[in-house]
C-alpha cells in the first residue's frame, strides 16, 4: 500500500474530483458509533522513563510499504536501545501469522486490520494490539483502468468486473457475496456508497495480487482495485489512470495495517511489548522521510532503486487511537463483514494498557 501525507479534499470523492454524494443513513451510525467509542491515545511519551525490555522478540511480517519502518527501526538500532534483539521472519498470509502466533513462532505478527478484527469477532484468535502501523490517504488504494478507457467515474464501474485481491481472513456472510471481503474493498464500498454507486452491482474478481497487472493488460477485467507497488507498475507500465480514489471522504485515514499479537503473549511480556512499543514510535518518524524508507525497500522488500525512490510515501502514525482504530470496526459492521450479527467490535478491549 502507498501513504500520502495529504489532507481529504474538500467537497471532492474519489480521483476525479467529482462532488460527494453523502449517504445520510450510513454516516450518521458511523458518527454516531464513534461517539460511543471514545479515545484512547497510546504513544512513546506516556511516561518520562524509557521502558527497557529484554531478550529476542521475533515479528512475522511481509515486507513492504506499509512495514517499512520496522526494518527501519532494525537497520537504525532503535530496537536493541531498549534492549530488545528483533527478528522477522517472512509471513505468506494472515492465516500463517495466526499459526505462527499460536505456535510460538512469531510474539508479534504485522497485518491488517480488517483481517485481525474479523479473527477477534470469530473467536478464530484472541488477540491483542500493540502498535498502530499504517494509515490511509489519498492514493493509498485506487481503481485504475487502461488509458482510453470508458470508465471515467464510478458509475461506469457498475456491471464492470473490477480485479482485486484475493480475500485472507474474512469470508462472505451472505449467499450472494454482497459485502466486501478485504480492507481494500471496505474502503471502496464505502466511496462508492457515498458517491451513490451500488457496490453489489460492481463484478469483484478476486485473483492474486502478483496478477492484477496482467490481468488488466490483456483485459480481463476492466479496472483493477490495487495498493503499493501495483499502483505503480499499473501506472508505470500500462499508463493505467484512476478512476476512484479509496482513501478519501470517511475512508480519509483510515487505519489500515499494525502490529498485534495474542492475549496471552501481551499479558506475559508487558514490558516487552511496551518497549517494542516505544522504538516503533521512533522508527514511525524516522520513516516519515522518504530516504530511510526507500533504504528499507530496497533492502528488506527487494525493490529496484527507481520503484523505491517512486512509490508514493507519507507519515506513519507514532500514536495508538482506539478512536481511531474503531472506524475500520464500524466500517466492518455497517457493511456487514462480521460473521455474526451481536454489533460492531470494541477495539478497546484489544487494546492492553
Amino acid at each position: 500500500m502507498r501513504l500520502v501525507a495529504a489532507l481529504d479534499r474538500a467537497g471532492s470523492g474519489g480521483a476525479t474530483g467529482r462532488p460527494r454524494k453523502l449517504v445520510g443513513s450510513a454516516l450518521a451510525a458511523t458518527a454516531g458509533l464513534l461517539l460511543v467509542t471514545g479515545c484512547q491515545f497510546l504513544g512513546s511519551g506516556g511516561s518520562a522513563a524509557e521502558p527497557k525490555g529484554s531478550g529476542t522478540i521475533t515479528v512475522a511480517a511481509a515486507a513492504g510499504v506499509a512495514d517499512a519502518p520496522l526494518f527501519v527501526g532494525i537497520t537504525r538500532g532503535l530496537f536493541s536501545q531498549v534492549g530488545l534483539d528483533v527478528k522477522v521472519i517472512p509471513a505468506s498470509s494472515f492465516k500463517a501469522e495466526l499459526s505462527d502466533l499460536a505456535s510460538g513462532r512469531a510474539d508479534i505478527a504485522f497485518g491488517d486490520y480488517a483481517d485481525m478484527f474479523y479473527a477477534q469477532k470469530s473467536k478464530a484468535a484472541d488477540l491483542n494490539i500493540v502498535a498502530n502501523g499504517y494509515n490511509a490517504a489519498p492514493s493509498v488504494m485506487e481503481v485504475l483502468t487502461l488509458p482510453g478507457s470508458d470508465i471515467n467515474s464510478a458509475a461506469d464501474l457498475v456491471g464492470r468486473a473490477v480485479g482485486m485481491a484475493r480475500p485472507q481472513e474474512m469470508v462472505p456472510t451472505t449467499p450472494k457475496h454482497n459485502e466486501p471481503d478485504t480492507l481494500e474493498s471496505l474502503a471502496a464500498w464505502s466511496v462508492l456508497s457515498a458517491d451513490n454507486v451500488d457496490p453489489t452491482q460492481v463484478h469483484w474478481t478476486a485473483m492474486e495480487t502478483s496478477n492484477l497487472v496482467g490481468a488488466l493488460k490483456v483485459k480481463r477485467v476492466a479496472a483493477i482495485l490495487a495498493t503499493e507497488p501495483t499502483i505503480y507498475l499499473a501506472e508505470s507500465q500500462l499508463g493505467a489512470v484512476p478512476v476512484l480514489d479509496a482513501g478519501t471522504g470517511d475512508t480519509a485515514s483510515l487505519p489500515l495495517d499494525g502490529y498485534f499479537t495474542t492475549a496471552s503473549w501481551a499479558s506475559k511480556n508487558g514490558t516487552n511489548m511496551a518497549a517494542f512499543r516505544a522504538a516503533m514510535a521512533k522508527a514511525q518518524g524516522e520513516a516519515n522521510q522518504s530516504a530511510p524508507v526507500q533504504n528499507a525497500l530496497m533492502s528488506s522488500a527487494h525493490m529496484g532503486v527507481q520503484t523505491a525512490s517512486l512509490v508514493t510515501l507519507g507519515t506513519y502514525p507514532t500514536s495508538l487511537q482506539a478512536a481511531d482504530l474503531q472506524r475500520v470496526a464500524n466500517l466492518m459492521f455497517l457493511f456487514n463483514t462480521f460473521p455474526t450479527n451481536s454489533g460492531t467490535l470494541e477495539v478497546t478491549s484489544m487494546i492492553p494498557k
